[in-house]
């Protein structure tokens, strides 16, 4: 053992806490927790006797090791959670492809509240709903809501006062708070029906309609009544299409998973009042070392840390390590008694099971689909091996573009596919430096040197491996461009096309006649795809450009606004969008201003 490290386990604390194993690298490689760090992080280091396979591969990677001690051991657990989703260590089970998945929020803080779409949950006293890991079903979810429950979306957080409603308002799918068809208690009760609907108390959301129906028909407001009875018939169609699953109206969520060769599916339930309302899936990177205590586990901790909205009664398919612990955790983030339970009998086993059947079709499903994918994707990269008269098999291809409005902001993009696939860790954006006015051949010359250079100038940069195919976004010009600096870089060995757009050919230097590939070829697809990807990644990077450029511009007209006040200014309110909305009082109010200054920019802005 490293001196270092005998050192630190000398001075661990006993208490709660997060450890942070790192390698030779000073890469994170696992992060865990500790009722007591002291104890726990030097078992690591004592006999391998009783070690699992996993315990022993990770400690002979471990170099160094970092902790933090916390108060709690709850405390500790959450932390162990965010650390994980945000380092992705290698020897932690970890959600495949981990994102941050959306959400439904309701702004309830406002005065009339919107439902929107987002990834970034915040405690602004809105609420969560989610996380979903289908935009499809979320986006469909959304309109539902939006046809049962007529509240406004238009994208500005205060409503701004207007003499007619939009378009919506005239179609019955916003309320028009705007134009004061609506008095803020009123869309209040509204917006209480909506978070009853998400939060699956239908049968309470149908009494509440029904008597709101009732009042207004008392009141002789016909029309209002009959929108309410058309509300409360579409709310009864979508109840009447959830399966019931339990007759003693239960809220649950139900955990089941399948395990593949290095991946598990796992399968989520939500069951609410006794009704199925929905389910959803996800993917966790597993090995052989994994039991399935401890994939369950992984996914439990990792799943709630980020769910908004906890169920009563939590149904496991295998039991899972600390349960107590992880109980207290999810009741203190409930804010009341969450039950973890793994059924062995009756109908709550059965509902496990059946969570259990479609995790293994997902994942049956998954692999099938994976299968093919690769085997047309291995078809592809044969028929341009073969169309093109290729020596070996183009594993790796690199596809590049330009990117320019009146030659302002040029910019080029690489794209890099591997065996057909995408490889986004590899791509690489180039701002062009020695050209001015829009030159597209002398742009592409720029690319193309300063890649091959750095092929030889800078290993480890992403550079240093070079394609076994190359292929660039236009036509005989680009080409030509190109391969004269490839002579130049002694790299003309590598096969290059271009691929001009209109009619899909591939011009080849030396070669008179285009190649046209057969337009239902695996081949074309696989160009076409590559071709399409290298123009978006150029394109984005040239609006961001522009979009940088025209504040920049925008804000240095402004006298008296150096580079300090600009970047407060932009700090503060986020766009020149909202500095130009901002009174002079705000504008004052900005670390670095006075009013002298937001007088100038309300002027130069063009707010008098």
């Amino acid at each position: 053992m490293r001196l270092n490290l005998q050192k630190k386990l000398k001075h661990l604390p006993a208490k709660p806490g997060v450890y942070l194993m790192k390698d030779e690298q000073e890469q994170i490689i696992y992060v865990g927790k500790a009722r007591a760090l002291s104890s726990r992080v030097r078992s690591y280091f004592h006999s391998k006797k009783h070690q699992s396979v996993k315990v022993q591969a990770l400690v002979e990677k471990i170099d160094d090791f970092e902790y933090i001690v916390t108060d709690t051991e709850v405390e500790a657990l959450i932390l162990e959670c965010n650390l994980i989703k945000r380092h992705r260590p290698k020897y932690n089970i970890s959600l495949k492809d981990d994102k941050q998945y959306p959400y439904l929020k309701i702004t309830v803080k406002d005065q009339f509240p919107r439902v929107i779409v987002t990834r970034n949950v915040v405690k602004d006293k809105s609420k969560y709903f989610g996380p979903y890991t289908q935009v499809g079903a979320l986006r469909e979810t959304l309109r539902l809501l939006q046809k049962l429950f007529p509240v406004r979306s238009c994208k500005q957080s205060e409503v701004d006062k207007r003499t007619r409603p939009c378009l919506n308002a005239h179609i019955k799918r916003c309320l028009a708070p705007c134009s004061g068809q609506i008095s803020p208690q009123q869309y209040g009760e509204v917006i209480e029906e909506v978070v009853m609907f998400l939060e699956g108390k239908q049968e309470s959301l149908l009494k509440r309609m029904a008597e709101r129906m009732t009042k207004a028909a008392e009141q002789l407001e016909f029309e209002k009544a009959a929108e309410l009875r058309d509300q409360i018939q579409a709310v009864e169609k979508v109840i009447a299409k959830q399966k019931i699953v339990s007759a003693g109206q239960e809220d649950q969520d139900i955990i089941a998973f399948a395990r593949g060769y290095n991946e598990a599916c796992v399968q989520v339930f939500f069951v609410r009042q006794g009704k199925l309302l929905g389910r959803d899936h996800f993917f966790l990177k597993v090995n052989e070392y994994m039991d399935r205590s401890s994939i369950m586990t992984a996914f439990v901790k990792q799943y709630y840390s980020r769910a908004e909205q906890l169920p009563r009664e939590i149904l496991l398919q295998e039991p899972i390590t600390e349960e107590e612990l992880i109980e207290q955790w999810l009741s203190d983030k409930r804010g009341s008694k969450v039950y973890l339970r793994v059924p062995q009998r009756g109908e709550k086993l059965k509902l496990v099971e059946m969570v259990a059947r479609n995790a293994l079709m997902l994942l049956q499903e998954e692999e099938l689909s994976r299968r093919k994918k690769e085997m047309a994707g291995k078809q592809a990269l044969l028929e341009l091996q073969k169309q093109l008269n290729m020596e070996k098999l183009p594993g790796r291809i690199e596809c590049y573009d330009i990117s320019n409005i009146q030659g302002t902001n040029s910019v080029g993009s690489m794209v890099v596919f591997i065996n057909g696939e995408s490889r986004t860790d590899l791509y690489r954006r180039f701002k062009i430096k020695t050209v001015v006015g829009p030159d597209d051949f002398a742009s592409m010359a720029e690319v193309f040197t300063r890649r091959f250079k750095r092929a030889v100038s800078e290993e480890g940069s992403g550079f240093e491996n070079l394609p076994d195919l190359v292929v660039i976004d236009g036509g005989k010009g680009q080409l030509s461009a190109a391969r004269k600096v490839m002579h130049q870089q002694q790299v003309a060995h590598i096969p290059t096309f271009g691929l001009a757009k209109e009619e899909e050919l591939l011009f080849q230097e030396g070669r008179d006649d285009a190649i046209r590939l057969p337009k239902d070829s695996e081949a074309l697809y696989l160009l076409q795809r590559i071709r399409d990807e290298a123009h978006r990644f150029a394109v984005t990077y040239h609006r961001n450009l522009r979009s940088k450029q025209s504040i920049k511009s925008l804000l240095d007209e402004v006298p008296g606004i150096g580079p300090k006040r600009k970047q407060a200014l932009l700090k503060h309110f986020g766009s020149v969008k909202k500095i130009v909305e901002a009174t002079v009082e705000e504008l004052s109010d900005v670390d670095g201003m006075n009013r002298k200054a937001a007088l100038q920019v309300r002027e130069y802005l063009g707010r008098s």
